[in-house]
């Protein structure tokens, strides 16, 4: 047996046996290349995602609300360095990814490129996109890499937060004025569709699913994840008073789930290709962040060199 494979018989045991891979461990290159460009995808949306809340922060209606959003807006900052932190351990260069997210080359989640027009939009995005997001992040703290799989505890349990917050938001709203109950309808309606358009395409039509289930980086499929968060958020919607858009959304007794309708993926495929309502705007003022930025950039890099040498 030659070196190489044995190094593919030790990677594809810790696979079987359900452990963990870590930095120091050997992988294909597949494996590697995999992980870069969905946890490069995941950070991207992290950061991407504190653009549309980021934008209410100043017309928050009270102190204690700006000072909820301000802190959500935080966490979703540091949720994109740990992870930009773990592609490091594949060997990725962070600064090489945000050239990559600025130029298009690579993406982030199709959800962030809607705008959101009123206050009701950021509970709705607590409640559906935060709640969406728990349902496809919580398996992956059970990613067969190591650095991912430990970086979603944290943002697990602050993305459950995050839920519960606007799903708060809401509740306030519910019991408020009618104009404030219509307006988190309006929301809801606005937001249904393209929080189940973030599980990613039909299982048949995901060219990555099978491969990524296979290396257990995923543990459930597109559809399966979909359904989850349907099933989930029913009763939620319930509880709160408002109606999910979908006439075709009813329980089904033999399969133990909800119904729902088809899901537009022409307005989906779209928005990958950049062609969303908010795309140009997103990555544009991305890019004017990172050029913004350079300055301190280069003194941190300056401050390093300095104590280097001085070392």
């Amino acid at each position: 047996m030659t070196t190489t494979e044995s190094l593919e018989t030790h990677f594809e045991r810790t696979i079987e046996a359900d452990q963990r891979i870590e930095p120091r461990d050997w992988v294909p290159e597949k494996y590697r290349a995999t992980l870069i460009r969905q946890i490069a995808q995941h950070a991207h949306s992290e950061i991407i995602g504190m653009q549309p809340e980021g934008n209410w922060i100043t017309r928050a209606p009270s102190l204690r609300r700006k000072a909820i959003l301000l802190a959500k807006v935080q966490d979703e900052a540091g949720h994109g360095l740990y992870l930009y932190s773990a592609t490091e351990t594949l060997g990725a260069d962070r600064g090489d990814l945000t050239e990559r997210l600025i130029s298009g080359k690579q993406k982030y989640s199709s959800i962030f490129n809607y705008p959101t027009l009123t206050f009701a939009d950021v509970g709705v995005i607590g409640w559906l996109v935060d709640g969406a997001a728990i349902c496809n992040q919580v398996p992956l703290c059970r990613c067969s890499y190591g650095p991912y799989a430990r970086a979603m505890i944290r943002i697990c349990k602050e993305e459950s937060f995050h839920q519960r917050q606007g799903y708060e938001l809401l509740m306030t709203m519910m019991r408020g004025t009618a104009a404030q109950r219509e307006m988190v309808q309006e929301a809801t309606n606005r937001w249904w569709w393209p929080s189940l358009m973030m599980f990613g395409p039909p299982d048949g039509d995901s060219p990555n699913t099978a491969q990524s289930m296979a290396w257990k980086i995923k543990r459930h499929t597109n559809d399966e994840l979909r359904q989850r968060f349907v099933d989930m958020t029913v009763p939620q919607a319930e509880a709160l008073g408002v109606t999910l858009p979908d006439p075709d959304l009813r329980w089904n007794a033999e399969r133990g789930s909800y119904d729902f309708g088809e899901i537009d993926w022409s307005e989906f495929k779209e928005v990958l290709r950049g062609n969303g309502p908010c795309n140009a705007q997103r990555v544009a003022h991305r890019k004017r962040a990172h050029d913004e930025g350079a300055w301190v950039r280069e003194a941190a890099a300056a401050h390093a060199r300095k104590h280097r040498e001085a070392a």
